[in-house]
């Protein structure tokens, strides 16, 4: 633990922040502006699309560039972003805010990689807790997030631009920690690197599950909290509700970092995804129980900690399955299958919550938790046969 993985995790919790008032506002804004209703979490799409596009730019960048300045460039975009966003919310440019989120995804595909640099500022023994610290940082945007969105809200006469203006504010404080951020050096790259050809890489058992376990993880947890804003104000809750409910989420989300690492140390990853598989469950329960402002507030708690445990565990899994010198292709991939993962979510969840409702969106989320459960067990399966035989 040193100086530099507490500035990083202050640099997650920025861009948590921003992620946090993207998720808050963004559908509200896209209902208020959309053409028709089924478009509203079109924004919140355009982030992850965003991101999804910019994952070999980024790899490039990374590879070419270094830590630091590919995270500069990152913030860099976010402040030119939210500006843009703040002038298409004020002119109810609805296609000219999608665009706006499609650029800032190159933000979110850059800040991703937090995590994984996480690893390369800490001692090899202990990865697992440098990467749950940096998360964790996390949670800042659980706490400033929601509070930013809600108290700039009506900051102008059109709603929601106030927190555009701020995420901008925002972007600038990340740019002044990183500069205080030194990275190790970059591993040798080209081909005396000895690095893999990345399709070997991706068929690993280990990275396969690491990756799809990471995706679907995040994907339920997009599903659910992309919509809860819009099925909490369609069952007549005051945006001052949904905005505890998303704080209360993210908290779930990065409180437990602080000790996840310690757990997966002891015990293993798997079985600590094992229990986020459980918790996902228990979460979407209760979300079917009833609409009161107590279930929103219990399942979305529970929402984030399943993530925490499934994300930080598939994270930690994935470290295995390549070389320091293969980081920038491998990592670019994992990113890649959560972020296309996020983009379906995101624009799926508009799409069910106002036209099937909350009910259905929930049902519809036990298929990813199913299949993340089966690949749980298909890998322990397999990392047992050499051991009986």
């Amino acid at each position: 633990m040193n100086r530099n993985l507490w500035l990083l995790a202050a640099c997650q919790g920025l861009f948590l922040t921003n992620n946090v008032v993207f998720i808050a506002i963004n559908g509200l804004v896209g209902l208020s502006i959309a053409p028709y209703g089924w478009m509203a979490t079109l924004p919140v799409m355009g982030y992850v699309v965003g991101g999804a596009i910019s994952t070999g730019f980024v790899a490039r960048s990374q590879a070419a560039f270094g830590r630091k300045r590919a995270f500069q460039w990152g913030v860099a975009v976010a402040f030119g972003s939210a500006l843009l966003c703040a002038y298409a919310a004020a002119g109810r440019h609805f296609w000219l805010l999608c665009l706006a989120t499609v650029i800032a995804g190159y933000y979110n595909a850059n800040a991703q990689l937090y995590r994984f640099a996480a690893a390369e500022l800490a001692l090899p023994g202990v990865r697992e807790k440098a990467v749950s610290l940096v998360m964790a940082g996390g949670l800042l945007g659980a706490v400033v997030g929601p509070n930013l969105a809600a108290r700039t809200r009506d900051m102008f006469s059109v709603p929601f631009a106030g927190a555009y203006l701020a995420l901008a504010v925002v972007a600038v404080l990340a740019a002044v920690l990183l500069a205080f951020i030194e990275f190790p050096p970059a591993p040798a790259q080209g081909p005396k690197a000895g690095g893999r050809p990345l399709r070997e890489i991706i068929r690993q058992p280990t990275f396969i599950v690491a990756a799809s376990t990471g995706a679907l993880s995040f994907g339920v947890m997009n599903l659910l909290m992309a919509s809860t804003p819009i099925a909490m104000q369609q069952c007549g809750l005051p945006f001052s509700d949904a905005a505890f409910v998303l704080q209360w989420h993210v908290i779930g989300m990065f409180a437990p970092g602080f000790f996840t690492g310690h757990i997966i140390k002891r015990f293993g990853a798997m079985p600590v995804m094992a229990v986020g598989v459980a918790v996902y469950v228990a979460c979407i329960a209760i979300a079917l129980s009833g609409i009161e402002l107590h279930q929103f507030l219990i399942a979305s708690f529970l929402l984030g900690l399943g993530w925490n445990l499934l994300f930080t565990g598939s994270t930690t899994m994935s470290l295995s399955a390549y070389r320091p010198e293969e980081k920038d292709g491998a990592q670019a991939a994992l990113n890649f299958f959560v972020l296309a993962t996020l983009a379906v979510t995101s624009f799926a969840s508009g799409v069910l919550v106002t036209g099937k409702g909350w009910d259905w969106l929930n049902y519809g989320s036990l298929l990813p938790v199913a299949l993340t459960g089966l690949a749980l067990v298909w890998l322990a399966l397999r990392n047992a046969r050499p051991a009986t035989a």
